[in-house]
């Protein structure tokens, strides 16, 4: 029996992404885990972004929404929203881009909008906020997520964030410079976008972790990379520090 649980090493997987240089827009829930984790270990000196114009922020419980109280009290400065994306967001000024999916594709655009028909859907969700802008201008994306069928689609029922678009050079058609998707990070694998055709393949398998899980979580027909590796696992100092920053923030906000 493994020490360490699938999301613990989806976070710390998806933290080592990171690097001490930058400056990263962060998402609420599994990608602010990643990105503070990062902070408190190999990445001291990284800068945080969040969409309520925080900067520099480095909150010591996770926050419950970008309007956290922790996240301004802890940050460097704080801008208002619109200068936060035209000049920061905008502006070239964001290395990497974290987000979430409902819904992803295998060219990593993301759905956050609806489940279903637009006019009449099974699940209207929480909408795009800032995720459109943050897909576009950042220089990179990072996304996390628990696989999932009906997370991992063939064709998502609604584009609220692009990604590689259909594939290829689709996404400098559409007049994007960034690179978009660069790393899609799983409780289950690493993926990374295939250099030509630009769809997600496996680039690292978790401890354990065998192709037929990935297959039976997945709605679409997995391509592997040619040098499949395997995700090195939590060290006890990543998972010392992870599970002491989730300790703190379900004491802070139990009540």
């Amino acid at each position: 029996m493994s020490d360490f649980t699938p999301n613990e090493m989806m976070t710390i997987a998806a933290a080592r992404a990171l690097s001490n240089d930058d400056v990263c827009f962060v998402g609420i829930g599994a990608p602010s885990a990643a990105c503070n984790l990062a902070r408190l270990t190999h990445a001291p000196d990284i800068t945080l972004i969040y969409e309520s114009g925080t900067i520099g922020t480095a909150p010591s419980v996770l926050p419950l929404s970008i309007g956290d109280g922790e996240l301004c009290k802890t940050a460097i400065t704080t801008v208002s929203v619109p200068e936060m994306f035209r000049y920061w967001l905008q502006g070239g000024r964001v290395t990497v881009g974290f987000l979430g999916a409902a819904q992803l594709d295998k060219f990593g655009n993301i759905n956050t909008t609806v489940v279903g028909d637009y006019d009449k859907p099974k699940t209207r969700l929480p909408g795009g906020g800032g995720a459109p802008e943050i897909a576009s201008n950042c220089g990179e994306i990072f996304i996390t997520l628990k696989q999932a069928p009906r997370a991992m689609v063939e064709r998502i029922d609604f584009v609220t964030s692009m990604g590689h678009g259909k594939g290829g050079d689709d996404r400098a058609k559409h007049g994007l410079k960034t690179k978009g998707p660069t790393m899609l990070i799983t409780d289950l694998a690493v993926w990374k976008p295939d250099p030509v055709s630009k769809e997600f393949t496996v680039a690292t398998l978790h401890p354990g972790v065998t192709r037929e899980q990935m297959q039976e979580s997945c709605g679409w027909t997995i391509r592997y990379g040619d040098d499949l590796g395997e995700t090195p696992a939590p060290t006890a100092e990543e998972l010392e520090v992870l599970r002491d920053l989730n300790a703190r923030t379900k004491a802070a906000h139990g009540g």
